[in-house]
This record gives C-alpha cells, sequence and structure tokens, in this order.
C-alpha cells in the first residue's frame, strides 16, 4: 500500500528543543519504564499548531460504538487501523484492515478474541499530526528495542458517562498490551471528573499515577515491564455528558 509521505508539521521548534525532549523520554522510559510528556514537549517533537491540532481532534466526532464495551456497560466509540513503521526512515506504511486481537496472558477481559472494528477513515489515517506522533513513538521505541521496523497499532477512542453511569475507559482493569512502547495521547476532556491513569510495576507497585487533564499531554510507558489501568470517569455537571477523547498508540518490534 501507498506510504504516507509525510514530515512533521509546520511550526516545528529548533532541534535542540526537540531533542532535549526526546532524549528525557529517552532515559525515564530507560530507568523508570514510565514517562508523561506535557504538551509543550510534545508540540516541541511534533511541531503541531493549533490549527493543525484543532483539525486532529475533528477525527473523534467521525467514530464508531464498540460493541464488546457495551457489553459490559461501558459507552464507548473508536476506530482500529495498523501501519508498519521503518525504523530507519520513518517511513509509514497502511497495513491491511483486520481484527483486532490481544495476544495470551495481557488483557484479562479480551485474551485472544478477535474484535472487529470499523478502520480509521482515510482522512484520519494521513492526518500529518497523526504520522507525526507515530514518527516520534518510533524514536522513543528505539531507546528500548532495536527493530528494523514497528508494527503499529492506532486506537483513537472516546468513553461517555452520563449521570446516572460511568464511563470506564479500561474495563479489563490492570493489563499489558503485549507490546514494546504503550502510548495514551489526551486529545480533549469534557465535564469530565475522574479518569487517573496508573502504572504499575509487575509487582504491583504504583509507578505513577496522574490525570490526564490537558489536552496534548502523553503518556508513556514500556509495555514489557509495567501494568496500566484507567479509573472510571463521571460527569461534573449531571446535566451534561462527559467525554474523555484519547489515542492509544502501541509499538511492537518487528
Amino acid at each position: 500500500m501507498e506510504d504516507l509521505g509525510y514530515g512533521t508539521t509546520t511550526g516545528a521548534a529548533p532541534d535542540p528543543v526537540r531533542a532535549a525532549s526526546v532524549e528525557a523520554a529517552r532515559r525515564a522510559l530507560t530507568s523508570t519504564g514510565v514517562h508523561l510528556m506535557p504538551p509543550d514537549a510534545l508540540t516541541a517533537c511534533t511541531g503541531t499548531d493549533s490549527g493543525a491540532w484543532d483539525r486532529f481532534r475533528a477525527h473523534w466526532e467521525n467514530l464508531s460504538p464498540d460493541r464488546y464495551a457495551a457489553e459490559s456497560g461501558t459507552c464507548r466509540l473508536r476506530r482500529f487501523g495498523q501501519f508498519s513503521l521503518a525504523a530507519e526512515t520513518g517511513e509509514l506504511t497502511p497495513l491491511p484492515h483486520v481484527p483486532f486481537v490481544q495476544p495470551q496472558d495481557t488483557n484479562p477481559l479480551y485474551v485472544q478474541v478477535d474484535r472487529h472494528f470499523d478502520p480509521l477513515t482515510d482522512a484520519f489515517a494521513a492526518d500529518p499530526v497523526l504520522v507525526a506522533v507515530v514518527r516520534l513513538l518510533g524514536e522513543l521505541a528505539g531507546g528500548l528495542e532495536r527493530a528494523a521496523r514497528w508494527n503499529v497499532k492506532v486506537h483513537p477512542f472516546r468513553v461517555v458517562a452520563a449521570a446516572d453511569g460511568r464511563g470506564e475507559p479500561t474495563p479489563e482493569g490492570l493489563h499489558r498490551d503485549g507490546v514494546t512502547l504503550v502510548s495514551s495521547l489526551l486529545v480533549d476532556r469534557r465535564n469530565a471528573d475522574g479518569g487517573e491513569s496508573a502504572v504499575f510495576d509487575p509487582d504491583g507497585k504504583r509507578v505513577l499515577a496522574t490525570t490526564l487533564d490537558r489536552p496534548g499531554t502523553l503518556l508513556l510507558g514500556d509495555d514489557r515491564r509495567t501494568l496500566h489501568q484507567v479509573s472510571p470517569i463521571r460527569p461534573l455537571d449531571p446535566g451534561r455528558l462527559a467525554c474523555r477523547d484519547v489515542l492509544v498508540t502501541t509499538l511492537t518490534a518487528r
């Protein structure tokens, strides 16, 4: 399939700023297995301006219901797509759309279940912000493991909660994804209370706990030696829905 030949978006920060942000993330992932990149650092690494971000955020208005999450009582919208990323050149190639299957001994709720989700729209798959974020993740994953190519799985999520219920970002509870690098990028958050992200080591010790509350915040984890979960969200104003929009992206060495 055709290579998505995009670089980063316009307005990129000077190289030393970007290099420092990448190095800080790599160092944290190597030492603790987790890193929280603030929005200004993400901007430095991707060159994303406000106009590009607004166009990217609009893709979350075109997600589809997740019938598997609905079976456990959670209102979640999503799509799914995957790519091959060349580590050396940053060449990003879409892969055929297939069911999403998580490896054994990772996700206790959906182990080896073929889950069929609608594919990413063409506009989403080609969005320069997505391409820039994926290429950044490839750089960071390269600090954890050597690979000629990365398998990249992309999951845009929207979790919704009404006054009489709660939205479960991770209905499966504490889990791993069976990948090298796992990331969660906050895209938007409206009228939501809760949604704390927690990362644990294999012995159950909490390594980090934070609530992603600023769009552009990127949580990164070495999935080989951490587990993660997110607490439920509820509406701050019971008269309006609560929404939490994230982009979950995983990279596995190929």
